[in-house]
């Protein structure tokens, strides 16, 4: 068990103030699927978004395990998890493949912008006709002198419509399989790149996402991230940390609702008894606490790994898998729990359901994640 300094815990506890901000008009604000500026700005001016990078960038230089432990905060304080998803998109999206991976120039000039908000960041990887199999992406980036000239599109862009920086993964050499793929840095105001209309969706729709064309878009050659060929290594890198860090979020959030089902079952009362007492309803908050628990535990001890530089591929899979199944369940649960009150919109459980689907698609499919434990099995 990880036990957090004083240090930790006021960064923590700082962010936890601005909780009841973060929060509001967040049931109104998700029925009209509205990105909030005003809060994007009170989030900026907490600092979070530079947990992990230098200081020099205008980060706070936490380590991995302490930017977990304050997005935790993040999801157990703010019920707007649309914005909650913005955050780890734009610091995962940009910021990390930057920081491990960008030239000095790069990082110069991109992650203060980053760290202070003041730039919001999306990565471009999924196509309509690939899903998962990014392998098959047909996005091309052809060398043309000190430019790359990017021709194709991608969808499921989470932050486009109003991300400033995208990380656009494109193939430099078509049968290069995983060695022809590069990562670029690509500024929203790029002659040929477009962003398309806000797509409806299900769950987390104050986290506004779209679909990306490139047209002949001239991208300098300067802005590679990583080496030409080298972005599934930059991909990779990036994955680990969307996943550690946007599920630890969802522990967060699993940990307030069980928190909200507890108190709730202790005053709701039916048949003369609070409905706590009846076991039906208590199996299922036990439930809960197992799942979170145990969330929380294999998020943490694969984030160790990952802070110690050690093979953590089937850790971090088991967690996706364990962490989104259990969101997913505990959502549900709830509203059941709160029975005909949980289906109103005005409760935000019903939200709860709507964005806690979503965990097992992103961030590599839990379909992926089996395949990933199956073959580092030998199967």
């Amino acid at each position: 068990m990880i036990e957090w300094d004083a240090d930790q815990i006021a960064l923590r506890q700082g962010l936890a103030e601005l909780d009841e901000a973060l929060s509001a008009g967040h049931v109104e604000q998700d029925a009209e699927g509205a990105f909030s500026a005003a809060k994007w700005k009170l989030i900026s001016d907490t600092g979070i978004l530079g947990l992990p990078f230098d200081e020099r960038y205008g980060g706070l230089g936490q380590d991995l395990l302490t930017t977990m432990y304050v997005l935790e905060g993040l999801g157990q304080g703010c019920r707007d998890g649309g914005l909650s998803f913005s955050v780890t998109t734009s610091l995962c999206s940009v910021g990390v493949p930057l920081d491990r991976f960008g030239s000095a120039a790069l990082k110069e000039r991109f992650l203060p912008r980053i760290c202070s908000g003041e730039a919001i960041g999306a990565h471009a990887i999924t196509e309509p006709q690939g899903g998962s199999d990014a392998l098959t992406m047909q996005t091309r980036a052809e060398r043309a002198g000190d430019h790359f000239v990017l021709t194709g599109g991608k969808t499921f862009v989470s932050n486009a419509p109003v991300a400033d920086l995208f990380m656009i993964y494109a193939k430099t050499r078509p049968e290069g399989g995983p060695l022809g793929v590069t990562a670029f840095l690509v500024e929203k105001d790029t002659p040929g790149l477009a962003v398309g209309n806000p797509i409806h969706k299900m769950g987390l729709r104050t986290s506004p996402l779209s679909e990306v064309f490139l047209d002949d878009c001239r991208v300098p050659a300067t802005q590679v991230v990583g080496r030409v060929g080298g972005g599934f290594l930059v991909l990779d890198h990036v994955m680990k940390r969307e996943i550690l860090y946007s599920f630890i979020v969802n522990t967060g959030e699993m940990q307030h609702r069980l928190e909200r089902c507890v108190e709730y079952a202790r005053s709701r009362t039916a048949f003369g008894s609070p409905i706590g007492s009846f076991q039906s309803v208590a199996n299922k908050i036990v439930d809960m606490k197992v799942g979170v628990e145990t969330a929380r535990k294999f998020l943490y001890d694969a984030g160790v790994k990952v802070q110690r530089g050690e093979a953590a591929t089937v850790d971090i899979a088991m967690a996706k898998l364990l962490t989104s199944r259990a969101n997913l369940q505990s959502s549900l649960d709830a509203v059941q729990i709160f029975g005909g009150n949980g289906y109103m919109a005005e409760y935000g459980l019903e939200k709860e359901v709507r964005n806690a689907v979503a965990g097992p698609i992103y961030s590599g499919s839990n379909e992926i994640q089996y395949n990933r434990i199956a073959a580092l099995l030998g199967l």
